[in-house]
């Protein structure tokens, strides 16, 4: 079946349901993308799988977390015996979970969720030189396609999120080349920085930007997939590699990406200049209170499913949508018609 007649299949399923046409709004909306992913008149929302990627970043050094930056180690541990609030919203919705650490700079314990990928023990001080040599950059989009491989291959809905204390810094970076703005812009407070700490957090952007050959406010014209992994290694990061690179296997796999915040859509506007098909299996969870997150949804023409004021990461923003998706295929699968319920539609109105 093409396309074109797999969308008006499900489009006359949806407007055959027992309501005016259109009147569920985005979740008939959601039900109709999830079919066209799925290349079915009955999509489905389970099994879903949740893979946060983890890592450590070199431009810490510079003072940009309030944290100290073993927290990612102990958050992973956190993650995995099911304490933090990806494990209990996960838990919650019946969805299975992996933390794959592709760059923490801490040792960590073996666990039965928790798979080792580590590419380095974290990135460099992207402030100071590239935040990745070009193999590890390689070794990290690698990674992130394993993953998806390996570890979500049944899964039908994949959700991708991160842990690496100090992550906003590099995610922002990227953000301020991909949307032409300037760091004083687009810097938020991520883990709880006060003014001061978000003034210092741009100052270190506007610096790297410079070091690296980016001019401010300028806008990132006709990227070709070299200039794009140049820009992902100078001010990226080893977890933000490894989500880009889950994100083109999602798509490879027709698998339905529940895209989760701030960072996470850096590392998708990533995946997309290099695969624009990529886009097409996107669900965009919700609107990050990160000041960056708006830019990058409008650059990708999306429109978030909630607006929480959420900037923790983790995959919690996605996680908190998913029922929505729910929803949207339990609608399409398991409503009825107005034949099926002998209820009269529009059309015998006109009839009469």
């Amino acid at each position: 079946m093409t396309s074109i007649a797999l969308n008006l299949q499900l489009q006359t399923l949806l407007n055959n349901k027992t309501k005016p046409p259109g009147s569920l709004g985005r979740l008939e909306a959601l039900a109709l993308q999830v079919g066209l992913i799925q290349q079915s008149v009955n999509p489905v929302a389970a099994p879903a799988k949740l893979l946060l990627f983890a890592a450590d970043h070199g431009v810490y050094a510079q003072g940009i977390a309030p944290y100290p930056q073993a927290v990612t180690a102990q958050m992973v541990f956190n993650i995995c015996n099911g304490g933090a609030a990806s494990s209990v919203l996960a838990r919650q919705h019946h969805i299975g979970l992996n933390v794959i650490d592709v760059g923490v700079a801490s040792p960590l314990a073996a666990h039965a969720l928790l798979i080792d990928a580590k590419v380095a023990l974290g990135s460099r001080n992207l402030a100071r030189e590239s935040a990745m040599q070009p193999n590890e950059l390689q070794s990290a989009l690698a990674a992130g396609r394993n993953a998806v491989q390996l570890n979500a291959s049944e899964a039908r809905v994949v959700l991708i999120g991160e842990m690496g204390i100090g992550n906003t810094t590099p995610a922002t970076a990227l953000s301020c080349v991909l949307l032409g703005a300037l760091p004083e812009i687009l810097a938020g407070p991520g883990t709880g920085l006060d003014r001061a700490g978000i003034a210092h957090k741009a100052a270190v952007i506007r610096a790297a930007m410079q070091l690296h050959g980016y001019p401010l406010g300028a806008s990132f014209a006709v990227p070709t997939q070299v200039a794009v992994f140049r820009l992902m290694g100078a001010l990226g990061g080893l977890e933000i590699a490894a989500m880009t690179g889950a994100y083109l296997q999602c798509a490879l796999m027709r698998k339905v990406i529940l895209v989760d915040g701030m960072i996470a859509t850096a590392a998708l506007a990533c995946a997309v200049l290099l695969e624009p098909t990529v886009l097409e299996f996107c669900v965009f969870s919700h609107q990050s209170s990160e000041p960056a997150h708006l830019g990058l949804l409008q650059m990708l023409g999306a429109a978030p499913l909630l607006d929480l004021q959420l900037r923790l990461g983790e995959g919690t923003g996605a996680l908190c949508a998913y029922p929505l998706l729910q929803s949207a295929c339990a609608i399409i699968n398991e409503m009825a018609t107005f034949s099926s319920a002998g209820v009269a539609d529009a059309s015998a109105a006109v009839n009469a």
